[in-house]
């Protein structure tokens, strides 16, 4: 299940239209460490890192370039690595990787724990960065 609007939506949100392939690597980190700080208090670091590995794993059937992102000495993924790789790319290359591993680990979370509640933990972090100023209240 992708998330809402498609799983392009989050990063195409998240860099706009003249980013280059190190913002959409840049925007690809920050939104696995929103999902991780979703996710840790619930499974835990070393759970999300599993959740990491297994997408990066099923991802890279479609871009190899996934497969050599490794463990850190933790043994927590190495998101260097992979800003590193996405970066790398070319930028509608890079759209796409980041686009297909947020993809999977949609997928991977909701066979696990059901779409529902997958959707309420990454609602927010599904949803587009506001660039607008926050409302103003008018009333005198």
């Amino acid at each position: 299940m992708p998330p809402p609007d498609s799983a392009a939506a989050p990063l195409t949100r998240r860099v706009g239209s003249g980013a280059g392939a190190a913002e959409v690597a840049e925007a690809l980190v920050a939104t696995w460490q929103q999902v991780g700080a979703a996710l840790a208090p619930i499974i835990g670091r070393r759970g999300v890192a599993a959740l990491l590995r297994r997408s990066l794993h099923l991802a890279a059937a479609t871009h190899p370039c996934l497969s050599k992102v490794d463990d850190d000495a933790d043994g927590l993924t190495d998101l260097a690595a992979l800003r590193a790789i996405v970066s790398a790319q070319g930028r509608t290359e890079a759209l796409q990787v980041g686009n297909a591993l947020l993809a999977t680990l949609q997928e991977l979370l909701g066979s696990l724990i059901g779409p529902s509640l997958t959707d309420r933990l990454l609602g927010a972090v599904w949803a587009a960065p506001s660039s607008d100023p926050p409302a103003q209240d008018s009333t005198p």
